[in-house]
């Protein structure tokens, strides 16, 4: 009778460690791709805070006059203004009982990317 020895063999074990190695860089693609995520979420999160920011400021300013919509400030961007990082521009139509305020924010979400996004508001001046 032959006894039979437990343990593994070694193709058993290279097998073990090939199928690891392949797990682990699957794992670390996958927090790169995480990472990547969560940096473009952050930068869309603090865009979209100064987008309505600006709206809420236009908003204050168009009942800051006895006349709604008659305030200096309360007009389109003349250049376009960083904050963080943070591309804004504004339009404020210079007529009409309702203006369509459009705010408009670009940002870089890594990797030479950016991102535009736009808000769109409706502002009464009657």
């Amino acid at each position: 009778m032959t006894s039979r020895r437990g343990g593994f063999t070694l193709i058993e074990t290279l097998v073990a460690i090939v199928i690891l190695g392949i797990g682990l860089l699957a794992m670390a693609a996958t927090s790169g791709a995480i990472t990547t995520t969560l940096v473009g979420s952050r930068a869309a999160t603090q865009a979209t805070q100064l987008a309505n920011l600006r709206i809420e400021q236009l908003r204050a300013l168009s009942r800051s006059t006895a006349t709604p919509c008659t305030a200096t400030g309360f007009a389109s961007s003349g250049a376009a203004i960083v904050t963080q990082g943070i591309t804004i521009t504004w339009v404020v139509p210079s007529t009409g009982a309702s203006r369509r305020v459009r705010v408009r924010t670009t940002y870089p979400l890594g990797r030479g990317r950016t991102r535009t996004d736009t808000l769109l508001t409706l502002i009464s001046c009657s």
